[in-house]
This record gives C-alpha cells, sequence and structure tokens, in this order.
C-alpha cells in the first residue's frame, strides 16, 4: 500500500509493554522504527517498567520528605485517628441512645482523662515508694559482683576494678558538656511535645464529633467516577483500624495484668510500673512486649535472684503464648490480622524512619491500609467490602460500627 512504513508488517501488529498496555495505536508509525527492531523485545519492556518505577519511587520519597517537613503535623493527626478509632465506638453507643454528640464526646473525654490521670499517680506513687528499695539492691548486687570478681575464678584484682570505676567517671566528666547541651536542647523537645499533645487532643475532639462529616469533605477532592470507591475503601480502613485498636488494647490489659499479677505474688520491687510498662510496650507488637518482659527479668534478676528471674521469664512466655494463640484469634478475624513477617519489617521500617513514634505507629497504618487497598483496587468495592466485614470473623465481636 502506498505511503505504509515498511517496518510494520501487517495490520494487526502493535508494540505491547510488559504491562499488557498498547505501545502506540495500530497503524501508527514508530518515532524510530529502525532502533526500535534493533532493540531486544527484553530491553523495550524492561524499560518500560524501569521509567515507571523510578517515577513510583520518586513519588514515594517526596511524600517521605513532605512527611519528615510536617512530622509536628501528621503523627498527632495519626495519633488522634487511632485513639479516635478506640474511642468512638464509646461516642456512637451514647449517641444512639439519644445523648448530643458534644455532650457524648465530653463525657467520653473526660472519663478518660480521669482513668489516665488516676492510674498514672498511683504508678508514680508506687515508684516513688519502691525505687529505694530496688537501689539498695542493686547497691547490693554490685558489692556481690566486686567481691565475686576479686575472689571467684576471674581473679581480678582491686587495682584493676578501681581503674575501671575512675574511667567510667572520668568519661562522664568529660562527656558533661555533650550531656548539658543535650539537657538543654530538651527544653525544644518538650516544646514539641506539649505542641503535639495539643493538636492531638484537637483533632481528636473534631474526629469524634464530626469525624465522618470532615472524611466526605475530603474525599471530595476526587473525580466523580472514583469517590465511590475512595469513600469505601476508607470505611474499610478505618472498620480495620478500629478491629486492631480494640484487639490491642484487649491483648495488653491482659499482658499487663498477668505479667503484673505475677510479679506483685513473687514480690518482685515496682510490680505495677513495670507492668504498666508492659501495657504500653503491647501496642508495639512482638517487639514492644518482648523488651519490656526483658526489663521485668532484669528487675526480678537484681531483686530476687537467678531463681526468680527465669520464673518472671517462664510467666512472660507463658502469658505471651496466650496472648498469640488464644486472645489474638478470639478478638481479631483475618481481616485484621497481619503476617508476622510483615509486622517485623513494617516495625523495623518505621523504627528506622521515625525512631519509636514510627514502631508505634506503623502496625495500625498497615492494618488501615490492608483492608483500603484492597477495596480501591476491587472490580466491585462494595462486594469487597462486605466480604471484608463477613470474612473469617472473630468468635468475639461485636456489631459493626457505622463510618459512613
Amino acid at each position: 500500500m502506498v505511503g505504509q512504513n515498511p517496518q510494520i508488517r501487517g495490520p494487526g501488529r502493535r508494540g505491547r509493554y510488559a504491562t499488557g498496555m498498547s505501545a502506540r495505536p495500530p497503524f501508527a508509525p514508530s518515532l524510530d522504527p529502525l532502533g526500535d527492531d534493533a532493540v531486544s523485545p527484553l530491553v523495550r519492556k524492561t524499560a518500560a517498567w524501569a521509567w515507571r518505577l523510578l517515577v513510583i519511587l520518586a513519588a514515594i520519597v517526596a511524600l517521605l520528605w513532605l512527611f519528615f517537613r510536617l512530622e509536628i503535623l501528621f503523627v498527632p493527626v495519626m495519633l488522634a485517628t487511632i485513639l479516635a478509632a478506640l474511642l468512638m465506638p464509646v461516642v456512637d453507643f451514647l449517641d444512639r441512645r439519644g445523648a448530643p454528640r458534644a455532650g457524648a464526646v465530653a463525657l467520653v473525654l473526660l472519663s478518660g482523662f480521669a482513668l489516665v490521670g488516676g492510674l498514672l499517680a498511683f504508678v508514680v506513687t508506687q515508684f516513688i515508694e519502691g525505687a529505694p528499695a530496688l537501689v539498695a539492691q542493686v547497691s547490693t548486687s554490685i558489692e556481690g559482683l566486686g567481691t565475686w570478681l576479686t575472689d571467684g575464678p576471674l581473679d581480678v584484682s582491686p587495682a584493676q576494678i578501681n581503674q575501671a570505676r575512675d574511667a567510667a567517671i572520668e568519661a562522664l566528666s568529660s562527656n558533661q558538656e555533650k550531656l548539658t547541651s543535650g539537657a538543654l536542647s530538651t527544653a525544644g523537645t518538650v516544646t514539641e511535645i506539649v505542641t503535639g499533645a495539643l493538636l492531638v487532643l484537637f483533632t481528636l475532639i473534631f474526629l469524634l464529633h464530626g469525624g465522618r462529616n470532615i472524611f466526605g469533605f475530603v474525599t471530595k477532592v476526587f473525580p466523580v467516577d472514583v469517590r465511590d470507591r475512595v469513600r469505601d475503601a476508607g470505611r474499610a480502613g478505618f472498620r480495620s483500624l478500629i478491629g486492631y485498636v480494640r484487639a490491642t488494647f484487649l491483648v495488653a490489659l491482659v499482658d499487663a495484668v498477668g505479667i503484673g499479677v505475677g510479679l506483685a505474688v513473687m514480690g518482685v520491687p515496682l510490680a505495677l510500673p513495670l507492668a504498666s510498662l508492659v501495657f504500653m510496650g503491647a501496642f508495639v507488637p512482638l517487639v514492644g512486649a518482648v523488651v519490656t518482659g526483658f526489663v521485668a527479668v532484669i528487675v526480678a534478676l537484681i531483686a530476687k535472684g537467678w531463681i526468680y528471674a527465669l520464673i518472671t521469664l517462664g510467666l512472660i512466655i507463658a502469658v505471651q503464648q496466650l496472648e498469640g494463640h488464644v486472645l489474638q484469634p478470639l478478638v481479631m478475624g483475618r481481616a485484621v490480622s497481619i503476617h508476622p513477617l510483615a509486622i517485623v519489617l513494617v516495625i523495623a521500617g518505621g523504627a528506622v524512619l521515625a525512631g519509636i513514634v514510627g514502631a508505634l505507629l506503623a502496625v495500625p497504618a498497615l492494618a488501615f491500609l490492608n483492608s483500603a487497598i484492597r477495596v480501591l483496587v476491587a472490580d466491585d468495592p462494595a462486594a469487597e467490602e462486605a466480604s471484608l466485614e463477613a470474612e473469617d470473623e472473630p468468635l468475639i465481636s461485636a456489631d459493626a460500627d457505622d463510618v459512613d
């Protein structure tokens, strides 16, 4: 045919990338047909994937840069969202019983502040009362360690022990300036903490009072043809977040009560502060319980000796087994459960990127995204959302909260 490009060998021929999408319309000539034929199809497909992946990577880097630049804004909002997932069912319950929405929010928040404040005051009091005994026991243990080093099989001379002690004191003295500058920089950190706490409080109030309206307003930025899909994904993700926070709170409470009662029965000092530490650590799955449990074992070792330390270790292992094999299957369905490998990797990534806060927020964010993305990419978002609600429901469950 006159005018036909000789490089196109038939009406049905069209270049395709590895994505399965058409490289150009049928019969459209290539910009460089000789160059295309000279390059292996594998190279062309690899190049097509490569530049797309580079664009995606650049977008992720830009989002991370923006997150770190506005960390003091994003972190409080995320913390407030997690707290809203925990408290919103209670506010909704009061709202359905006829209480004014604003009054329900105020009642829940004031009750929460009173409960947390009372527990903190009690824990601090117990810590102040038990700390002197623990310090005395630490001094006795250090003296015993020194005696064992000098009279035991290592045969360390007192001069060597004194030399090591003097070196430690000198190291502290030489770094006193750094320690002082670090203490001075703490003033800026305290300011950021206070600012973040106020942002969490105000964000939480508005999320509990009108979070659904806020979500509906924000999603108006999306085109009309995908707006319902985005809203379905957001609702599914928030339901998973509610389930995750509920389950984690219950598991943390059982861990703290079990370990705290065991430490109190054994007479280990600071049993209640250690139980509180276990409760807070349980909100970082897998890793947090191990770290806080190790602290309890160390305190038992210092205060009571090897036998009580081993008993404490056995108690912690037993509580962890109860948590993993009984509690989590009861209170958390597969829709919000996450593979342990994914949990470890996400916690590690969050800790590297944002420290303790990143480790704390990583798993809740993953629980949200796990369900939201499944609904977002589904052929029928409404059906996928319904299947997530009905998929392997936990043995202990309640009616789903309305997050429309």
